[in-house]
């Protein structure tokens, strides 16, 4: 048996709401959120090894500075 979507929980919104409310979540995000986001993302997209190599390094030698 297959499940239905929930028609109910749809919410149809302008493109141009929707760009400003994401423009303005991410201008007050935190940098901690943000790579937290792109982290997440890059597992996503390309599985767990994604993040354990080149972005560590790259994180470390930016915290560095």
């Amino acid at each position: 048996m297959t499940e239905k979507m929930d028609r109910t929980r749809i919410v149809i919104a302008k493109k141009d709401e929707l760009d400003s409310r994401d423009t303005g979540y991410w201008n007050h995000a935190t940098i901690e959120e943000k790579l937290q986001t792109i982290t997440f993302l890059r597992e996503c997209f390309y599985g767990d090894e994604a993040t354990t190599g080149r972005l560590q390094r790259v994180y470390t030698m930016f915290k560095l500075k």
